[in-house]
């Protein structure tokens, strides 16, 4: 099958890719910036998923799009927002689609994401989606949970701040849950997804196995890395939330006032979707001491 992918460059992407090209798959890639090295099954175009017009012939022969773009974090003077990369990139892909005559549409959203969300990443998320539900397309949307891999952003920062100093500030009393799952799995799905009919027109939440807090979260990458668990002092979210709320414009500053309400509200699902997909998913302590070791 000949595939168009946008954001596929990024780290979901990797795991993706590389999956779709051990089934056989061949890929069009979207690349936004300096396309890396071509691979056999694999070519790049270069334009913005906003910008329909610069990559429309690229989908000649495709059978499927899928949309992998999205961001964690604003910044407006590089114009990177959620309402340009989360909902006018998502109909930029959609006009492409239907142009080409590709009916087999495929979304990465968020776990979370509804319409009277209170982070504005997950009203955006949730906007990507009406969109994709209204395209008639034969659709189908996937909302992961917390995703891990070897090049993950947010184990891997916790990890390296373990290395360092065996203390771990926690928002809060730290009780808020996450049900992380790895990137693998992740592409697995999207990849079964392509050869089930039955998941057109679906939404899955996807989720590993284990449903952490925060602080056993920490506790678990301390194991990995052969640490002892780290002492994790409460930071009381009145004192915190002006914080961080004064300092997020800036990009050094690790935190934004979207992401600690993520955080708070947990990120955990029933993990029905297993029922469509039937695998068992990577357990979080065994994915993580793999590439946390390494």
């Amino acid at each position: 099958m000949k595939l168009f992918i946008a954001g596929a460059t990024g780290f979901v992407g990797g795991h993706l890719t590389a999956e779709l090209l051990r089934r056989g798959h061949n890929l069009v890639l979207l690349s936004h910036g300096r396309p890396v090295a071509e691979q056999p099954g694999v070519s790049f175009v270069q334009g913005d998923a906003t910008d329909p017009e610069r990559f429309l012939p690229a989908l000649d022969g495709c059978e499927a799009v899928i949309n992998l773009v999205g961001i964690i974090r604003e910044f407006p003077p590089r114009g990177v927002t959620f309402e340009r990369l989360h909902r006018q990139a998502t109909a930029g892909m959609i006009s492409a689609a239907k142009r080409s005559g590709v009916q087999r549409y495929l979304q990465m959203s968020a776990l979370g994401t509804r319409r009277e969300a209170v982070s504005a990443y997950h009203r955006s998320k949730w906007q990507g989606e009406e969109l994709v539900r209204g395209s008639g397309l034969a659709w189908t949307i996937f909302r992961p949970s917390l995703i891990f891999g070897p090049k993950d952003a947010f184990v891997n920062m916790l990890a390296a701040n373990l290395k360092r100093l065996p203390v771990m500030p926690v928002f809060g009393d730290g009780n808020y849950r996450l049900q992380p799952i790895h990137g693998d799995d992740v592409a697995r799905c999207f990849c079964d997804a392509l050869e089930m009919p039955a998941t057109a027109n679906q939404c899955y939440e996807l989720c590993g196995t284990d449903r952490l807090t925060y602080r056993e979260l920490l506790d678990a990458i301390a194991e990995a890395l052969g640490k002892s668990h780290p002492w994790k002092p409460a930071l009381p979210l009145a004192l915190m939330k002006p914080v961080i709320k004064a300092l997020e414009r800036f990009s050094a500053f690790p935190i934004t006032s979207d992401q600690l309400q993520m955080l708070l509200e947990e990120n955990i699902c029933n993990g029905a979707w297993r029922e469509t997909f039937r695998f068992e998913p990577i357990r979080l302590r065994d994915g993580i001491r793999g590439y946390l070791n390494a």
